[in-house]
């Protein structure tokens, strides 16, 4: 298996393959066995960059994927010191709850003494202080507990105050946003509040680049927030115009959405997840077909399912 393409996250966090995993609700929906194999083959074909986030609310089963890839990691051979581990912070109790507890427990759960990658998860009230925020991930910096961090789906214009309240205090800002991109989400990411910010050193991470599935035609499993209210339009119009240019490309939809991914200019990485052998090779594969048709080209091809166009304001979270 060929090893795939590295970028830089920011303009000094490490390198990363251009392709990461994730394990949303994922490792615990699969026998241990598989998921050593998965990810023994993930780290084989180039994917340094492991999202442990995780995703759960007190009115729901414990959440256990973190603690699975704690032990399949290990099992899988894989030394800490040749991946990267991402961890999700959350600020619904923040700063009730310290960040630094948060990622300590995070850490113990993953088996891990330091993230290399932190994301901070949705803001909620709008009154959060920006700046505290910032001291609060130096402060993790200095401690040696975390690397670079990024933002999940902030808008710009929180994400420029965090760079601005770095600059002035000469702590790191954020190096990364993690935004919603696919073929039919193109809105944010590529217009130009953003445009700005990636200009000033701060990378995409793409997520979730296939819409839970709706993409390839699949339902039933949970599905983050609808920007736009575009989902039913990705559903009955998007998702079967794209398996037909699929079929004429040769390729297949999963592959042709994240190679569309990989053709964004500040690109480091795009996060999906996998439970299978096969759908980790599929998605492999998009790092051909983006070889094959050329970014120009293949970002022609997909305008046509860009389904949030003119009804997300790219200035909004």
């Amino acid at each position: 298996m060929n090893t795939i393409p590295r970028r830089r996250i920011g303009t000094d966090g490490p390198e990363t393959g251009i392709l990461a995993l994730g394990s949303w609700h994922t490792y615990d929906r699969m026998p241990f066995a598989q998921t050593v194999e998965l990810l023994r083959a993930a780290h084989d074909a180039g994917i340094t960059l492991f999202d442990v986030g995780v995703y759960g609310t007190p009115d729901q089963p414990p959440v256990f994927t973190d603690v699975i890839f704690n032990a399949a990691i290990r099992a899988a051979g894989i030394a800490r010191s040749d991946y990267l581990l991402c961890a999700k912070l959350w600020l619904e109790d923040y700063p009730g709850q310290s960040l630094r507890d948060q990622l300590e427990h995070a850490l113990m759960r993953a088996g891990a003494g330091h993230a290399d990658v932190a994301v901070l998860g949705d803001i909620h009230d709008q009154d959060i202080d920006l700046e505290r925020l910032v001291f609060d991930l130096a402060e993790l910096n200095d401690a040696g507990l975390l690397g670079v961090w990024g933002v999940n789906n902030y808008s710009a214009s929180s994400v420029q105050t965090m760079i601005d309240a770095a600059a002035r205090h000469g702590v790191r800002g954020p190096a990364l946003a993690q935004l919603k991109y696919s073929v039919a989400r193109r809105s944010v990411a590529d217009g130009a509040p953003w445009a700005a910010i990636f200009a000033q050193g701060v990378t995409l991470e793409a997520s979730d680049v296939l819409e839970g599935g709706l993409l390839l035609g699949k339902s039933g499993r949970a599905i983050g927030r609808d920007p736009g209210g575009v989902q039913r339009r990705i559903t009955d119009d998007v998702a079967p115009e794209l398996r037909r240019l699929s079929g004429e490309l040769g390729t297949t939809p999963a592959q042709l959405c994240v190679a569309f991914t990989l053709t964004h200019p500040y690109l480091s990485t795009t996060l999906f997840g996998a439970t299978s052998l096969a759908q980790l090779r599929d998605n492999l594969g998009a790092v051909d077909l983006l070889a094959q048709v050329g970014p120009d080209r293949l970002r022609e091809l997909v305008t046509p399912l860009w389904a949030d166009r003119d009804t997300v304001d790219p200035a909004a979270p």
